[in-house]
């Protein structure tokens, strides 16, 4: 279970440009929950994210995982039970080494570091099982520099190797925003079958209000830094697009934009 615990959060604190974007917001994700957040810009849900995997600091409150607090940890000490897919393709592979490479870096995740070699040559066939799933016909590349793929294919691998070791969480960051939509609707279907193969909890932030509708089991709406609409199992199973398009105009509406 994560639990986000009276967090509070200022930009620029002191200065002109100050903004209290959370102030004692809380938020409870079961284990096992696959949890979608939407928001117009600035309404904190990329904050959110940042603020569980350790990237940017809060002034109050504390980040648990199971029961635990985290606050304090480095963000990589977390990512050893976190796997993070990021908006942009490129980020979260290395370009210039081979696929082999690549996943031999994330199956070695949380290991100590030595001058031993990098890729074990007895995990290559599991490696290409593992691409053989994915079914973009990427098994018979695995000696394909990662930069030399498809941006597609470079977000099928890189949710490879964020799910690769055993993990606590999945935090998709917006993970198809820069794909064209056949592509996206493919990167959604295998990212639903990870997570649920895996039996992972997962949080995703999208634009993409089918996205939020469709999958998962939980849908948050967030704006300026609190949680307006919050719907799980048979009501968000009831939930519209077009709810969730009155929802969002209604906000703009109240916002002035």
């Amino acid at each position: 279970m994560l639990e986000v615990r009276n967090i509070t959060k200022i930009y620029h604190p002191g200065t002109v440009t100050e903004q209290r974007l959370f102030e004692n917001f809380s938020l409870t994700v079961e284990q096992g929950q696959f949890v979608s957040i939407v928001g117009s810009n600035g309404s904190g849900k990329t904050s959110l994210l940042n603020i569980i995997c350790g990237s940017i600091p809060i002034e109050g409150g504390e980040v648990l995982v199971g029961g635990k607090p985290i606050t304090k940890m480095k963000d990589y000490r977390r990512y050893a039970t976190m796997g993070r897919v990021y908006q942009n393709p490129a980020a979260g592979t290395c370009p210039n080494l081979t696929m082999l490479e690549n996943l031999s870096l994330a199956d070695n995740k949380g290991r100590p570091f030595g001058l031993g070699r990098g890729i074990n040559r007895k995990r290559v066939d599991f490696y290409r099982e593992q691409l053989r799933a994915l079914d973009l016909g990427l098994e018979d590349k695995l000696d394909v520099k990662m930069g030399a793929l498809s941006g597609g294919q470079r977000q099928a691998v890189a949710l490879l190797m964020a799910t690769m070791t055993p993990l606590e969480f999945l935090i998709l960051d917006e993970h198809t925003a820069a794909l064209d939509p056949k592509t996206a609707e493919i990167i959604m279907r295998l990212t639903n079958q990870v997570i649920r193969e895996k039996h992972l909890t997962a949080m995703m932030v999208t634009h993409n209000l089918r996205h939020a509708v469709e999958y998962g089991d939980r849908m948050l709406m967030m704006n300026r830094g609190h949680i307006v609409l919050d719907r799980s199992g048979a009501e968000k199973a009831a939930t519209s697009v077009d709810d969730i398009l009155q929802q969002f105009n209604a906000l703009s509406l109240d916002s002035g934009t």
